[in-house]
């Protein structure tokens, strides 16, 4: 699933994401969140070449896609871990990886570990199947259920 809200509502939504967990929770479904916001931060300070990157900056792409991806998708996989077939796991702070990985790339890598439902919280915006994260790139196509705002996408 995909819940999709305006990028400017982040704050919103994160003061308010006990209301989904309670609502899932009523509804007889497990919670579980994984939270991408410090990931980043994580992986760059526990890197071996962490001063390398800060000294040169470009040096830091290719780890992007092989290192810190495989640390992003190994965060989300000990999430989807604790989950079963019968709870949602709530990825919230994708913005936080923009820049670095595409969340395209980080659910295919866990998609056949998803036993439960997979909820990823997606400030942006949704044009039929195409998501734009942040509104800032190209987005990508996803067959995924969208949750919006009364059921479609106000801008």
């Amino acid at each position: 699933m995909m819940v999709v809200y305006k990028k400017e509502r982040e704050r919103d939504l994160r003061a308010r994401i006990e209301e989904f967990e309670q609502a899932t929770r009523d509804e007889g479904h497990g919670w579980v969140q994984a939270d991408a916001t410090r990931w980043f931060a994580e992986w760059m300070g526990s890197h071996e070449y962490r001063d390398a990157y800060f000294e040169e900056p470009e040096l830091l792409e290719g780890a992007l896609q092989s290192d810190f991806r495989e640390f992003a998708a190994e965060r989300l996989k000990d999430a989807l871990d604790i989950a079963d077939d019968n709870s949602v796991v709530a990825l919230f702070g994708t913005a936080s990886l923009y820049g670095f990985i595409h969340v395209s790339d980080l659910i295919q890598s866990v998609e056949s570990q998803i036993r439960g439902r997979l909820a990823v919280f997606f400030p942006g915006t949704k044009n039929d199947n195409n998501y734009r994260l942040l509104d800032a790139r190209d987005g990508w196509s996803y067959l995924a259920q969208p949750i919006t705002l009364h059921g479609e996408w106000i801008p």
